[in-house]
């Protein structure tokens, strides 16, 4: 039966019909209407209620079934400019990185010194921006204005964010709360005490990427769990890294990681994996961060590539938001993240972030 009475100007007939705009911005008062004749007559007055209300935050996936407590918070700011002067690569304007699809996906590229000293000049950038970002992070900060301090701190630098329409992604860096895996599309949601995030950074500068990212601990009530979580995590990269040298197969890395977080009780993510970078933002090498991988290939000094362990709390499956970026736990746990760009050397590793 309708519980509401029509909105429409002298009209008090029961009503069960609702504008669907107010249902989108979650408008009550105002909305109902008991005809669509009611409704049509109503628009001129009625519209200027979905005008107040512009900008109102809403979860554009109600019905979807989410994990955890964690919800999208839109709507998403307009995409951030990239001033012309700054060299962009290939999917800058059209979303799709032809590069990549051309290149050969097991070919393992030895670079020159001149594009590692490129690559190099990209991770400097990086590494900066990442702590940039990483002294934003307070209680209140919402992740969108995360996003705006990321994407200004790298087009100072001329460089531009790589994430930025990469495969369509419509922001400069990705924040991952709390059961997060990966891939978080910053948006409107403020930061609580307790909660944790990762920050991913990528940057393109003259020609070349680089990549990395780390999770934080938010205010000063993170749970015991969560605080283990996040140092297990750095401490599989750690481990990994320190095994980084030239005759080493990409496969092993993850036996190493699985082992210390299966040991402190968590679970290692198998869905996303380190990469190459270079040229190109992702490409070969594959480095899966599990343990009975099939990963081809063996390190060579001038290879260059990430790892970036993503680790969790509960079960090490994943769900992926509507968004089709977002991935979750799938049991709505905690997950954390480490990632460096690094070169194979002649005698072991030089961490590039």
């Amino acid at each position: 039966m309708p519980t509401a009475t029509c909105s429409s100007v002298g009209c008090n007939e029961p009503a069960n019909l609702q504008c669907p705009t107010c249902v989108k911005q979650e408008i009550a008062d105002g909305s109902h209407f008991c005809s669509q004749d009611c409704f049509k007559k109503s628009w001129g007055v009625h519209k200027a209620l979905h005008k107040s209300n512009k900008g109102a935050k809403y979860d554009p996936f109600k019905t979807f079934g989410y994990a955890g407590k964690l919800r999208p918070v839109y709507p998403l700011s307009p995409r951030r400019e990239v001033p012309e002067h700054i060299p962009r690569p290939d999917y800058a304007e059209t979303g799709i990185p032809k590069s990549e699809f051309m290149a050969p996906r097991s070919e393992i590229r030895v670079m020159s010194p001149e594009e590692i000293q490129g690559i190099r000049e990209a991770c400097r950038i990086t590494r900066e921006v990442l702590d940039i970002a990483a002294a934003a992070v307070r209680v209140g900060i919402t992740t969108d204005e995360i996003d705006r301090i990321v994407h200004e701190a790298t087009i100072e630098r001329n460089a531009y964010p790589s994430p930025l329409n990469y495969n369509n992604f419509p922001k400069s860096c990705c924040t991952s709360i709390n059961e997060a895996i990966c891939h978080g599309i910053p948006d409107q949601r403020e930061l609580l005490d307790g909660d944790i995030i990762n920050i991913d950074i990528s940057c393109y500068y003259k020609g070349f990427h680089g990549d990395a990212n780390a999770t934080y601990v938010v205010g000063e009530n993170a749970s015991p769990v969560a605080k283990k979580l996040v140092e297990c995590t750095r401490e599989c990269l750690e481990k990994s890294i320190a095994a980084v040298k030239p005759g080493m197969r990409y496969r092993d890395f993850g036996k190493i990681i699985q082992d210390h977080a299966t040991k402190n009780g968590f679970s290692v993510v198998r869905t996303y994996c380190g990469h190459g970078i270079n040229q190109l933002f992702h490409c070969a090498p594959t480095v899966p961060h599990y343990a009975n991988n099939k990963a081809i290939g063996i390190l060579k000094p001038g290879h260059i590539f990430t790892i970036e362990p993503m680790i969790n709390e509960g079960v090490h499956h994943d769900i992926l938001w509507p968004d089709q970026w977002t991935s979750t736990t799938k049991d709505g746990k905690l997950s954390a993240q480490f990632e460096h760009t690094m070169l194979v050397t002649e005698t072991g590793v030089e961490i590039l972030t």
